[in-house]
């Protein structure tokens, strides 16, 4: 049965997809069980990409010997994650969302791995070939939030998205949290302790992978491409271009796309440097799970809220809350002492919420400027100058503190999140702009 499914372009659809094709009743029925599928894939993907970032830096210290290059970890699978968006959205374009967010999370756990030899044999070109391998599963991660929109309609959307995130809740606020435990029982076969975490990610990973692709099927992407296809053919082609755009909204997919990119740089930069700047006030790896645990909660577990704010309150609203609360994050960050886990927790649950608040709000965005011809492909370009975001961020953090302080660095962040709000100006300036120009053609019509 799998082999009949056919994408756009590569023949005709089997009986069995044309199913799908010719009732919408099915389509919604899909739509539902997409999101339950990506949902279960995701509380294990989370796991996967908390776990690691959790002690990445820590893992860099120890094997280097120093704590500038301490944010090197984090920009190399952020690179890895930046060359993966790009593969795994034009792998879903051609193949679907099935092939390609299952390659995506295999390749993530198979770069974990890597870094678990790495530690053994105590190899820093293997750890970092190997996290550069292990960010994959991190692109992946975020490209999956796309398969929730692929048969969701425009009021639909927020949510679509923000039902996949929150899955991530549950592994991302474990994998943190059993630092400790995945420490010991490394210690217990032979393997470095700050290793422990990367077993539970290549084991999480892997299970994500497997569970897309034994039951993500059929493939959401591909239904909805066929469907388009057969209801453009049912149109004049006089009406044809109008009905059915074939270009992106260019300004659409710059806004959405800077609004990822500013709140990525942001929280990737602060975080990164999290676990250096508590361990340099004696915290232990269990305050810097608890910690990164709850900003990593905060990251996801609202998005829910978020997801229904981000279709009904409007896009642009939530992208100056965004910024809002990076600002605030920022700011508490480089006011508060490192002694105060309050603080810590305050400044680092801030932080993940005003990302939260980007993520989702941006990638509405860049939905609604997308056509379904190229949908895929431009969400994975975006997201690979997202990942880059994050890599970029990730290398300078280390440097920063290196020259300066953690405050300094906290304060360069909340700076940063202010330019949210003149692109979010611009870009709804636009959207009134072409709403009433439309207003008169509606009327006349």
């Amino acid at each position: 049965m799998l082999r009949k499914e056919r994408v756009k372009g590569a023949g005709a659809p089997s009986p069995w997809l044309q199913s799908y094709i010719d009732s919408s009743e099915k389509q919604k029925q899909l739509y539902k069980k997409t999101l339950i599928i990506v949902t279960i894939s995701q509380i294990f993907a989370g796991a996967g990409f908390a776990a690691g970032i959790t002690v990445g830096a820590l893992l860099a210290q120890d094997m280097l010997g120093t704590a500038g290059l301490a944010g090197l970890p984090v920009a190399l699978f952020t690179l890895g994650a930046a060359l993966t968006a790009l593969l795994v959205g034009r792998l879903s374009q051609r193949s679907g969302r099935r092939t390609g967010l299952t390659a995506g999370f295999l390749a993530g756990g198979a770069g974990a791995v890597g870094v678990i030899i790495a530690a053994v044999i105590n190899s820093v070109f293997l750890l970092f070939i190997s996290l550069f391998l292990y960010g994959a599963g991190a692109a992946t991660n975020l490209q999956s939030r796309y398969a929730g929109t692929d048969l969701a309609d425009s009021t639909q959307r927020g949510k679509a998205i923000s039902i996949v995130l929150v899955a991530m809740t549950f592994g991302a606020v474990a994998g943190p949290n059993l630092v400790e435990v995945m420490g010991s029982f490394a210690l217990s076969i032979g393997v470095p302790a700050l290793a422990g975490p990367f077993i539970l990610a290549a084991a999480a990973y892997i299970l994500a992978g497997i569970i897309l692709f034994i039951w993500l099927r059929p493939d959401p992407f591909i239904v909805a491409n066929a469907s388009q296809a057969a209801e453009k053919e049912k149109i004049p082609s006089s009406l044809e271009e109008k009905a059915v755009p074939a270009v992106n909204n260019k300004r659409g997919v710059f806004t959405g796309a800077a609004v990822m990119f500013l709140t990525q740089f942001v929280m990737i930069a602060i975080m990164t440097m999290t676990p250096i700047h508590m361990g340099h006030y004696g915290h232990g790896l269990s305050a810097v799970g608890f910690v990164i645990g709850f900003h990593i909660g905060a990251m996801f577990l609202p998005s829910l809220v978020t997801g229904y704010l981000v279709d009904k309150a409007g896009r642009g609203t939530m992208v100056i809350a965004s910024s809002v609360t990076l600002l605030a994050a920022g700011a508490i960050a480089a006011l508060g002492t490192g002694n105060s886990l309050i603080v810590l927790v305050a400044s680092l649950g801030l932080l993940g919420l005003g990302w939260n608040f980007g993520l989702i709000s941006g990638t509405a965005i860049l939905v609604d400027a997308t056509s379904q011809g190229t949908r895929a492909k431009t969400q994975g370009t975006v997201d690979v100058w997202i990942a880059l975001a994050g890599a970029f961020g990730g290398g300078l953090s280390g440097l920063v503190v290196a020259q300066s302080s953690f405050a300094v660095l906290a304060v360069i962040g909340a700076l940063l999140s202010l330019l949210l709000i003149p692109i979010i100006m611009w870009y709804t300036r636009d959207q009134n702009k072409s709403i009433n120009i439309a207003a008169p053609e509606e009327k006349m019509s």
